[in-house]
């Protein structure tokens, strides 16, 4: 039986954190400016300005990373979420996914927003079955690369 577990983020979790992202990002599209930032500087872009970062580990391995950035004091972006080749299909994600909803509710989040590509289709699955729901995507987002955007409500009960 394989064991996950996740993790608040620690810099010596930086390396994966990059290197996962970049694979996933490199494969299907481009590394877009604010990625550089992110993926490089971790700590200043998402920790510092009171995001978070969640590792997942599966017997022990990093296998996983996702982020969650501060919009404002209620609405909090997933994103960053990235899961090494040699764990995927074995649940890492939806891991990653729950620990970070629960991550949100402990920061005080109403909301958390989204923004992915519909050509990956097991990624917006997986944040259907987890409640997000697709909302207008406004032009000049974030990611040039993004073609939808979705947002989960919290409801008080998960709060």
């Amino acid at each position: 039986m394989e064991n996950i577990s996740v993790i608040d983020y620690r810099p010596e979790h930086q390396p994966y954190f990059e290197q996962f992202n970049r694979n996933w990002i490199e494969h299907y599209f481009w590394l877009e400016e604010v990625d550089r930032f992110v993926l490089t500087q971790p700590e200043k872009a998402i920790i510092e300005p009171g995001g978070a970062i969640l590792v997942a580990l599966l017997n022990n391995a990093v296998a996983g990373v996702v982020a969650l950035r501060k919009v404002n004091d209620t609405t909090y972006e997933f994103t960053k979420m990235a899961v090494d080749e040699r764990f995927r299909r074995k649940g890492v994600a939806e891991a990653l996914s729950r620990a970070a909803i629960h991550k949100a509710v402990t920061l005080q989040a109403t909301s958390i927003i989204l923004y992915s590509q519909t050509i990956l289709q097991p990624a917006v699955t997986l944040y259907r079955k987890l409640g997000f729901q697709e909302v207008p995507l406004i032009p000049g987002h974030v990611y040039k690369r993004s073609d939808i955007k979705m947002e989960l409500v919290l409801q008080p009960e998960q709060r």
